[in-house]
């Protein structure tokens, strides 16, 4: 039988992290994939689990300072209805599994998971977000992209939990629909066997921010083309200045991902695959979003 600490605060779940190997639990629906057995068998965990999605103080979502912190245990449907939620982030949801799945999975553990082709890093990484983590002794925060260093690894260490992912204020972060005369254009594309419900094959979260004729600002990140989401600030700087000049610079913008891009063969689809489209969805945000 599975041995279960379900602590009534934020406080006494660091307390039993801080005193025992636990693995913390919150919707769980990526975990018992994780620890699946042949059908007809429970899970098999490796340690004591910690239930922390009903944590009152993983459940916030505020805007203040200019900064969107959402809770660790904020389920995604939640994320979905709430009208401060970034577009890019909010559209990722809107394809992640289905809706009784979204009413209990939650944003905190897709990150913990650390999957490369997770439907949410995708965005925060195009976003700038930081990872909230605490212990019983201390708080600190890291960028998305350090947080995780590979397939199901994170720099999070055995007495913390991810509290919040924090979003900072920038033109990527909007929050209506964008008109073809915005000034900000924004892109997510998530390529999958399904529209949703489905793991994705590779996706695309880009923004760019347009200004006198030109490109002022761009964020572009590819998920599930390595181990980790690829975003490079190097290449981003090559869509800044103006558009003839990008439109010149596509092809040197779309070799430069090509390098960077390190897919792999899987029961989803090929490193080939990938790649090709991976590329494409570069090319399409650039022709369509930003040169039409």
């Amino acid at each position: 039988m599975v041995k279960w600490y379900r602590p009534g605060t934020l406080d006494e779940a660091l307390e039993i992290r801080a005193r025992e190997t636990v693995i913390p639990i919150a919707g769980a629906t990526d975990l018992y994939v994780r620890y699946r057995r042949r059908s007809g068998l429970a899970p098999e965990f490796s340690a004591p689990l910690l239930a922390v999605g009903h944590l009152t103080e993983l459940q916030g979502y505020s805007d203040e300072n200019g900064e969107l912190r959402i809770g660790a245990g904020v389920p995604y449907a939640d994320i979905l209805s709430d009208g401060r939620t970034p577009v890019l982030l909010a559209a990722a949801v809107r394809e992640l599994a289905a809706p009784a799945l979204r009413n209990v999975a939650t944003l905190g553990g897709n990150i913990c998971n650390a999957s490369p082709a997770a439907d949410a890093a995708c965005p925060l990484y195009a976003l700038d977000a930081r990872c909230e983590l605490r212990s019983a002794s201390r708080a600190r925060t890291l960028p998305i992209a350090e947080f995780i260093t590979g397939p199901g690894r994170t720099q999070i260490e055995p007495d913390e939990l991810l509290t919040a992912i924090i979003i900072p204020p920038g033109p990527g972060r909007v929050t209506a629909a964008i008109d073809d005369d915005a000034t900000t254009r924004v892109l997510y594309r998530k390529v999958g066997t399904r529209r949703a419900n489905a793991l994705s094959k590779l996706a695309i979260a880009a923004w760019a921010s347009l200004s006198g004729g030109g490109v002022e600002s761009v964020g572009v990140a590819i998920g599930a083309v390595a181990p980790t989401v690829v975003r490079s600030r190097e290449v981003e700087a090559d869509f800044v200045g103006s558009l003839e000049s990008l439109r010149e610079k596509t092809d040197a913008i779309l070799a430069a991902y090509g390098r960077l891009v390190a897919p792999i063969d899987d029961q989803r689809s090929t490193a080939e695959y990938r790649r090709e489209v991976a590329l494409n969805l570069v090319k399409q945000f650039i022709e369509q979003s930003l040169l039409a």
